[in-house]
């Protein structure tokens, strides 16, 4: 598939975002339990990660568990953990070999020390890898990705006046990974949930009614087919609207 976009000389997203939403209800229309939905959308992920390598994505980022799910019931947001535990001890050596670098967004504190070990021992064990970067936005937000880039420019004593984008983007838990060029969000919700509100800033969304269960390669291909629709500007003009700046996909 990647052989074909290349030859319809479509241009293709270096790093895709994606707010994984609907497991809960895809399981309720399934009369199953939310946990289930969860496990679904687990084993989802491993067939969408596929999917990025074969149309030559660079970069997947998704979001698995927010700061703010902390405020779901304790059965579930238990759960969630030993789904985040078990995905480490099946599937790492399989991601080791197809050359799949972790990378993980978010604050260690607050998880289990056996489940911060294992995403220790995965971001370790992958850290050479360069076929796809797979970003895991856990124990996640936005806002309090900010502050901690904030508390750190304080602590090292960075004059006000120094302060640039790059100052903060160095700080960021993404430092390295460029910003996303395509956010997509499945459930057909229309807002970003706190993710990645800094690096999403001329992302290019795209919502889709399915649920992140049954979202696989052809909707992934959906997705990428919009993308090259767009017109991305940047706030600038485009060549049809009379500027004559490059345009970068």
């Amino acid at each position: 598939m990647t052989d074909q976009l290349s030859k319809n000389n479509k241009p293709i997203p270096r790093h895709i975002a994606i707010i994984m939403d609907g497991n809960g209800r895809w399981a309720l229309s399934k009369k199953q339990s939310r946990l289930a939905g969860h496990r679904a959308g687990t084993e989802n992920l491993r067939r969408v990660i596929r999917a990025c390598v074969d149309f030559g994505i660079q970069y997947l980022t998704v979001y698995a568990f927010s700061t703010e799910n902390w405020g779901r019931p304790e059965e579930e947001v238990q759960g969630l953990m030993q789904i985040m535990e078990s995905v480490i001890d099946t599937e790492l050596d399989e991601l080791h070999r197809e050359g799949v670098k972790l990378v993980h967004l978010g604050q260690l504190e607050g998880l289990n020390p056996n489940l911060q070990a294992k995403i220790k021992h995965a971001l370790e064990i992958t850290h050479d890898n360069h076929r796809l970067v797979l970003c895991l936005a856990w124990n996640y937000g936005g806002k309090d990705e900010l502050v901690h880039a904030v508390r750190r420019i304080i602590e090292e004593g960075i004059p006000a006046e120094q302060v640039s984008e790059d100052t903060i983007n160095d700080r960021l838990y993404s430092a390295g990974i460029p910003d996303p060029d395509l956010v997509i969000r499945t459930a057909n919700e229309m807002r970003l949930s706190n993710f990645l509100i800094w690096q999403a800033s001329y992302a290019e969304l795209y919502v889709t009614p399915v649920f992140w269960p049954d979202f696989d390669k052809e909707e992934l291909r959906k997705a990428l087919d919009a993308f090259a629709a767009r017109d991305r500007r940047y706030g600038r003009l485009s060549n049809k609207d009379g500027g004559n700046e490059t345009l970068h996909a």
